[in-house]
């Protein structure tokens, strides 16, 4: 019989082979232990490009959140304006008309173009320092540390940068620069306990409820973000009877809304040191918004890949919103025919653009380190830093398998340092704290093991510097979707709540409700805290009494008095019947 000899295999199915052969046996494969982690090398940029597929929307995200705040931006880059906005001002020169010269209300509803070009300009700027601060720490965390996790400007973070600190349009109680000098001096602290392996041991001091329920504060406040008009899709609107109600109306429906003040004679005016809210108030025409409609539809996109396990969720949702949006002369266009319009319309036309940061680079002022709000930020910052990226390490180091029995990994040094350092250089280009992302986890799902998925991660962030145009004009109804669904997924910590102690389940409960509610993290991590310490006072008293001997003392004399009480009852007892046998006997 003849025997046939089996077709030779294609060549394109040995290239993977010989390339994770070859690169296994190389020095980058020995460094990176890619065979003492059963992994190869094309499995690491599969896992590296799950990753980055996962957490790119922080790029678009992290720089509309920080934006909010202003930015450098302030009241000198408004410009003058005719009365009649319609006239340019050189020509407001009619008998009737007058140049009005800018003031504070020029950042607030309806914005001056001036401010709107600054913001614009801010916005680009911070794109890219996302960019920068992503790629330093993913290096740092995938060439010294070994490990498959990347970085970026965290989520909560940012939000409490922009929304609290600073405040919408730098509204807040310190400027933008001067919360930049408390990232700052922040990053410095975080990256010396780093440096001498503090941070683990003040992350155990934060109660376990609080600790536990942080993570999902910070997802309902980011969810309730993502619902608003300013930063989101426009569903929740402000209501005055009860503070927020349904909306989602079209832009030219929605109305400002200030804080006024009635003097005895019934005057009502604008109370001093008053802001006034862009854009916040539904008129009419509530739930016919175009762009929330179009919105929702990238919401149910991502949460309908989110159900499948479909690796880049964020991105599609995001990228189909973003898309259809770029069409000019609609109702949802991302490019109205205003001035603002047209000039992000022709940066938009670029497409490729290297930017180069020009005003939130080294724009951190010191000026204001005096003031109590800036501690309470720093401290916050810190807080929130060692609580959540310490955290989140050691999630991701036990989903990968890494964590010993004493709980320790390889490489955990340098993976403290590596956030902490790119904490520092991300204030210096002018945006929020760094942090391990909870999304490398779809790249260790996808088989990462080591370093080379988070310099991967680094790769992709690098080719994003060339493309800030298209980033810099994805809307705020694309990024809304995202914001609600991170929220979702942040939720998930709640299982671990003992909600049956009231101990644990109260103090819990107020972290997670005070934080959107107050729209704060600092005031929800200070309620969770003190509430929990309230609540313990009584067993701690209890603890400190029993260390020097007083309850013991008082459990004895309570059990002679008890003892001495039996006994005189006895001996009643024992009186009423012999006193009863006589009687009997008479």
């Amino acid at each position: 019989m003849e025997t046939r000899t089996p077709p030779p295999r294609l060549a394109i199915t040995t290239i993977p082979t010989r390339v994770n052969s070859f690169v296994a046996n190389s020095r980058i494969g020995k460094y990176f232990k890619l065979d003492n982690r059963g992994t190869t090398f094309t499995t690491e940029l599969r896992a590296g490009t799950a990753t980055f597929l996962t957490m790119a929307y922080i790029l678009a995200v992290n720089a509309s959140i920080l934006t909010d705040s202003g930015g450098t931006c302030t009241v000198a880059d408004c410009v003058p304006l005719c009365t009649d906005p319609s006239i340019s001002v050189s020509n407001c020169a009619a008998a009737n008309l007058t140049v009005v010269q800018p003031d504070a209300s020029c950042k607030f509803d309806p914005v001056n173009p001036g401010y709107t070009a600054c913001l614009a300009g801010v916005r680009q700027d911070l794109i890219v320092a996302t960019v920068a601060s992503s790629i330093i720490g993913s290096i740092i965390m995938g060439a010294f540390a070994n490990l498959p996790l990347a970085l970026a400007p965290g989520m909560g973070t940012n939000a409490y940068f922009a929304y609290s600190v600073v405040g919408f349009h730098g509204s807040g109680n310190i400027t933008y620069r001067t919360a930049l000098a408390a990232v700052f001096i922040e990053g410095l602290i975080f990256l010396l306990i780093s440096a001498i392996g503090l941070r683990t041991k003040l992350a155990k001091l934060v109660p376990k409820p609080v600790r536990i329920a942080s993570s999902a504060g910070i997802g309902l406040f980011l969810a309730f973000i993502g619902l608003q008009s300013g930063q989101g899709l426009g569903l929740v609107s402000f209501s005055s009877a009860t503070l927020v109600t349904i909306g989602g109306c079209p832009s030219d429906q929605l109305a400002s809304v200030a804080p006024v003040i009635t003097y005895p004679n019934g005057t009502v005016a604008l109370m001093p040191g008053g802001t006034v809210s862009g854009g916040i108030l539904c008129l009419n025409d509530k739930m016919l918004s175009s762009t929330f409609w179009l919105g929702a539809v990238g919401f149910v996109i991502i949460a309908y890949c989110l159900v499948k396990n479909v690796k880049g969720a964020m991105i599609y949702g995001i990228v189909f919103v973003t898309a259809v949006s770029w069409f000019r002369n609609t109702q949802v266009t991302a490019f109205p025919n205003t001035d603002s319009g047209n000039s992000a319309y022709q940066y938009f036309k670029k497409v490729v653009d290297v930017h180069a940061i020009q005003n939130t680079k080294g724009a951190m002022s010191f000026t204001g380190i005096g003031q109590g709000y800036f501690w309470e930020a720093m401290i916050t910052f810190l807080y929130v830093d060692i609580l959540d990226t310490t955290g989140t390490l050691y999630s991701m180091a036990r989903f990968a398998g890494f964590v010993d029995s004493n709980g320790d990994f390889e490489g955990q040094y340098f993976a403290f340092m590596s956030d902490a350092t790119s904490i520092v250089i991300g204030s210096l280009l002018g945006t929020s704290p760094v942090t391990v992302f909870i999304e490398s986890s779809t790249g260790i799902r996808e088989g990462g093991r080591t370093g080379m998925t988070a310099l991967t991660v680094a790769g992709y962030f690098f080719l994003s510097f060339f493309f800030t145009p298209l980033l810099a004009s994805i809307p705020a109804w694309a990024v809304g979707s995202p914001l609600i669904l991170v929220g979702v997924l942040m939720m998930k910590s709640v299982v671990e709540i003992e909600w049956n102690d009231m101990k644990e389940g109260i103090p819990a409960f107020m972290t997670l409700i005070l934080m959107p509610m107050t729209y704060s993290i600092a005031y929800g991590l200070i309620g969770g805290i003190g509430t929990y310490i309230v609540l313990h006072l009584w067993d701690w008293g209890e603890l400190v009494l029993g260390k020097f001997g007083i309850i013991e003392r008082r459990k004895e004399e309570k059990k002679a008095l008890v003892g001495v009480n039996e006994s005189n009852e006895l001996a009643l007892e024992g009186g009423e019947r012999r006193g009863s046998e006589i009687q009997l006997s008479v």
